[in-house]
């Protein structure tokens, strides 16, 4: 049998796996069903409610033409107009936004209503970053690299409150920060990435370290699964990215040692075990 080592963190987030528990609560009740946007970064689990009744949303006019229900605002958060457009709909709204994401709200409509300018360092076509943008009330803008980082630039006399998605990488966001504070601009620095999201990138590249083979599971459209994917293929030349069992049948390379396996936060449990059996059996 294979030596195979899953990172303890593999799979689903606190945030994650709360706005999944919100939706199955909403099914046992019964009545139509919706969230806005997928409830997850993940096709299989999103194709999965579907089949039991789901209903994904993009947009408020969309609810105001569909059935009374139940309308499940995913762990990524929305931005306040949007929020606000939902209550009005007169949909029931089980609000699954991750607590520390809320966070984030909070301290951008505070700061921005203060007069600070916000700087969000993160992916701006992240649905998360698109929710926390949206609670700013003055000038806010996102970096995700030093040359976006470039473009933007602030007089003396700005105040800067600078935040970060939940799951970005924590080294690029330090380096970020580093390098946008030898401007010598007045800013107030808000690390908010959460602390899962610090264990699980930790743990998967001490993993890749001592690794042969190392398989990072996640959807292609998951931010925190790409990240870790990254940071793996970093300290281990054999990284597989991959979302189900199904795209490893028959193509993982011949390993002597040590194969590691971690997850993004969108990741069912089910989904890891697979790939864990066929790895360390069939393969």
């Amino acid at each position: 049998m294979r030596e195979v080592e899953v990172s303890e963190h593999a799979g689903f987030c606190f945030g994650a796996g709360r706005g999944v528990d919100f939706l199955e609560k909403a099914l046992k009740e019964g009545g139509n069903i919706y969230t806005y946007g997928p409830i997850l970064n993940n096709a299989t689990v999103v194709d999965d409610f579907a089949k039991r009744g789901v209903k994904v949303v993009s947009s408020v006019e969309e609810l105001k033409n569909l059935p009374k229900g139940k309308v499940i605002i995913r762990s990524h958060g929305v931005p306040k107009a949007v929020y606000e457009g939902i209550l009005e709909t007169g949909h029931e709204v089980v609000d699954a936004t991750c607590p520390f994401v809320k966070r984030i709200h909070s301290i951008v409509e505070e700061r921005s209503k203060a007069g600070d300018k916000i700087l969000v360092i993160g992916n701006p076509k992240h649905p998360e970053v698109e929710g926390i943008v949206g609670w700013s009330e003055g000038e806010t803008y996102v970096a995700e690299n030093p040359e976006d980082l470039e473009k933007i630039s602030f007089s003396g006399d700005d105040r800067i409150t600078v935040v970060s998605q939940t799951t970005f990488n924590r080294n690029k966001f330090q380096e970020l920060v580093e390098n946008f504070e030898k401007n010598s601009y007045n800013t107030y620095v808000m690390n908010t990435i959460c602390d899962a999201t610090k264990v699980r990138q930790t743990e998967a590249l001490e993993l890749a370290k001592r690794a042969e083979l190392m398989i990072v599971i996640g959807d292609t459209h998951s931010s925190n699964s790409r990240k870790l994917y990254e940071i793996c293929a970093g300290a281990c030349k054999n990284t597989l990215f991959v979302q189900t069992v199904m795209d490893v049948l028959g193509n993982l390379p011949e390993v002597d040692g040590l194969i590691g396996i971690t997850a993004g936060a969108s990741t069912p449990k089910y989904i890891i075990e697979e790939v864990q059996s066929y790895v360390r059996n069939d393969f």
